[in-house]
């Protein structure tokens, strides 16, 4: 497991970047951290790593977000039960043929493919955020 220390978004994102570098089509990234840990800059700095354009934003009502076919973007937190992600279709993403991005996983654990790539980010606010992948 490595571990990278952030001191700002922009670090975040810039590591995230070289991080995409490791992805390929069909890979899950599952991101855990507290509320405001910083797992929506991962995401945009993973998008931005993949090439892709435009503004990346959290999909907390919208489920899940789609850029270009190629990274699904998805926010678990209001996901009430295994059974309402599998009748929104959510499962259906893992052989879309993209990355998928994965912020709040527990809410969906038993719908998600084996061998998840896993970050974990620590810190809030002004800290310096702690990255294990």
């Amino acid at each position: 497991m490595g571990v990278f220390l952030s001191h700002s978004a922009e670090e975040t994102v810039r590591w995230a970047e070289n991080y995409a570098k490791c992805l390929e089509a069909g890979d899950v990234v599952l991101l855990f951290g507290n509320l405001g840990a910083g797992k929506t800059v991962l995401a945009k700095g993973i998008a931005r790593g993949l090439g892709i354009d435009g503004e990346i934003t959290s999909p907390t009502y919208a489920y899940v977000n789609s850029y270009e076919d190629r990274l699904f973007h998805f926010d678990c937190y209001r996901i009430g039960s295994e059974r309402q992600a599998y009748e929104l279709g959510l499962a259906d993403y893992f052989d879309a043929g993209g990355i998928c991005v994965i912020e709040w996983s527990e809410n969906i654990a038993s719908l998600l493919p084996e061998n998840c790539k896993r970050i974990k980010i620590s810190g809030s606010g002004d800290e310096i955020r702690e990255i294990k992948f």
